[in-house]
C-alpha cells in the first residue's frame, strides 16, 4: 500500500536547487524486521525513468541495535551479502565499498578483490585507503578523497569521517614512514604493511599503477621483507602471495621504498606501527569506504548528474542516531536507476542530513532476516541476475 508522497520542489525540508525538475518519491508502508529496524520499498522518478528502491531504517538510539562491518574474514576476499549476514547473524545489510577488479593494463597480475577505502570492524582497523588515482567507481565529488568513510563511533552515533594512516617502520638505521596498510595499491616510493588480516591474495598488485594513474605499469623496483617476532625473517625481490603467518608483518616497498627495505638483513630488529586516525573526533567502532554525496542536507558540488545506474547508499539522520540503508532494484523494469545527484536528493527527501554512496551496479544488494526467516532474504533484484560476491558491507545487528 502506498502511503506517502513527496515531490522534489516546495514544502518540507527539501534543498533542491532552483530550476531542478520535480522528481516524485513514493514510500510503501513500513514493516518491522526486528525491534528498531524496519523495511519498506519506494519508487522514485528520475530523469531516465522510474527506479524502485529498498530501504532499511535503523534506530541507533535503541540500545539493542548496532551496525558493524560485514566481511569474509580477510580484506582481500569476497562473499555474497546474504552469506555474510547469515554467518554473522545480521538482521539486515547492504553491500559496501568499491573494490579492485581485473584490469587489462596489468596482464598476469591477479585482482585482489580488496576494497578501496579504509575499513574498521568491531573497533579493529583492517586497512587504509589507496591513493585517489587508484580507486574504482564514479568520479569523486570535489573536496572528497578515498579516506572518506561512513562510520559509527564507540558512542553508537553515526557520522561522516575521514581516516588517515599514521604509521612507521623503525629499523636499526632509520625511522621510515609507512604509507600503506593492507592496500591493493601502495603510493609511489612508499612502503606498505600486510598483516594476517589481508588474506591469501597476491601482494604484487600493490606495486602497480601510480598515485594518479591506476593503469600505469607496475613498478620495476620492488622489495619484500617479512618481519616475525620483531626481526626480519625473510627477504624477496618480488612481492609474494599466500597468507601472512600469524605474528608476522610483510613489508612491501616500491621505488624509494624498495631501496629503503633492501638495506635490511635477516635478523635485523624492525618495529612496525600502523593506526587509522580520525581527522575529527572520537574513537570508531565501525567504518567503511565510499564517498559522501550529502552534507547537512545539501548535495555536494560536482556530483554526476548524467549517468544513471543501480546504486547503494547510506543516509544519516537525527544527529547520527538514525541510519538509512538503501539499494536500488536491478530488475529489468527499474534498471535505469538514478544518477549520483538524483541519489543524493532522494536521500535528502527520505530525511537524511548526510549521505554516503557505496558500490552499485551488479554489487547492489539489500538483505533482511526476519524472526521467521531461516536465512537472509535478498530484497532487491541484483542487476547481474544473481548476487555478486563483494569484499564488505554494512550489517545490522539486534541483541536478543
Amino acid at each position: 500500500m502506498l502511503v506517502t508522497w513527496f515531490s522534489w520542489v516546495g514544502g518540507g525540508t527539501a534543498h533542491a536547487g532552483a530550476g531542478e525538475p520535480a522528481v516524485p518519491l513514493v514510500l510503501e508502508k513500513a514493516s518491522s524486521v526486528a525491534p528498531g529496524v524496519t523495511y519498506r520499498g519506494f519508487k522514485v522518478r528520475g530523469a531516465h525513468g522510474t527506479a524502485y528502491g529498498h530501504l532499511l531504517t535503523v534506530d541507533l538510539r535503541n540500545r539493542r541495535v548496532s551496525v558493524d562491518l560485514l566481511y569474509p574474514g580477510a580484506v582481500a576476499a569476497r562473499a555474497r551479502v546474504s552469506q555474510l549476514a547469515d554467518r554473522e547473524g545480521a538482521v539486515g545489510g547492504v553491500n559496501g565499498d568499491f573494490f579492485n577488479i581485473a584490469e587489462a593494463q596489468h596482464p598476469g597480475v591477479d585482482a585482489t578483490g580488496a576494497p578501496v577505502g579504509p575499513a574498521i570492524a568491531s573497533g579493529r582497523a583492517l586497512k587504509a585507503a589507496v591513493p585517489d588515482g587508484q580507486r574504482f567507481g564514479p568520479a569523486l565529488p570535489r573536496g572528497t578523497s578515498t579516506e572518506d568513510v561512513l562510520a559509527v563511533g564507540t558512542d553508537g552515533v553515526g557520522r561522516l569521517e575521514e581516516l588517515e594512516l599514521d604509521g612507521s617502520v623503525e629499523t636499526p638505521d632509520d625511522d621510515l614512514p609507512l604509507s600503506g596498510f593492507n592496500q591493493y595499491a601502495i603510493p609511489v616510493d612508499g612502503i606498505g604493511a600486510f598483516t594476517p588480516a589481508w588474506g591469501r591474495a597476491s601482494r604484487l598488485r600493490s606495486t602497480c599503477g601510480t598515485d594518479r594513474d591506476r593503469g600505469a605499469r607496475c613498478a620495476r623496483e620492488t622489495y619484500e621483507v617479512t618481519v616475525r617476532g620483531g626481526r626480519v625473517s625473510r627477504t624477496a625481490r618480488r612481492p609474494g602471495s599466500g597468507p601472512v603467518p600469524r605474528g608476522s608483518v610483510v613489508l612491501v616497498g616500491r621505488e624509494d621504498g624498495a631501496r629503503d627495505l633492501r638495506r635490511l638483513e635477516v635478523g635485523d630488529r624492525v618495529s612496525v606501527e600502523q593506526h587509522l586516525r580520525p581527522r575529527h573526533a572520537g574513537a570508531l567502532r565501525f567504518a567503511i569506504g565510499g564517498f559522501p554525496v550529502l552534507r547537512d542536507g545539501r548535495p555536494l558540488r560536482g556530483l554526476d548528474a548524467t549517468t544513471p545506474a543501480v546504486r547503494t547508499a547510506v543516509g544519516l539522520a537525527d544527529d547520527g542516531h538514525r541510519l538509512y540503508l538503501l539499494a536500488l532494484d536491478g530488475g529489468a523494469a527499474w534498471r535505469p536507476g538514478l544518477t549520483v545527484a538524483e541519489l543524493a536528493r532522494t536521500l535528502d527527501r527520505l530525511g537524511a542530513d548526510d549521505a554516503f554512496n557505496l558500490d552499485g551496479g551488479g554489487s547492489s544488494t539489500l538483505v533482511t532476516k526476519g524472526p521467521h526467516d531461516r536465512h537472509a532474504v535478498v530484497r532487491n533484484h541484483p542487476s547481474g541476475g544473481a548476487e555478486r560476491p563483494v569484499p564488505n558491507g554494512i550489517g545490522v545487528f539486534v541483541r536478543r
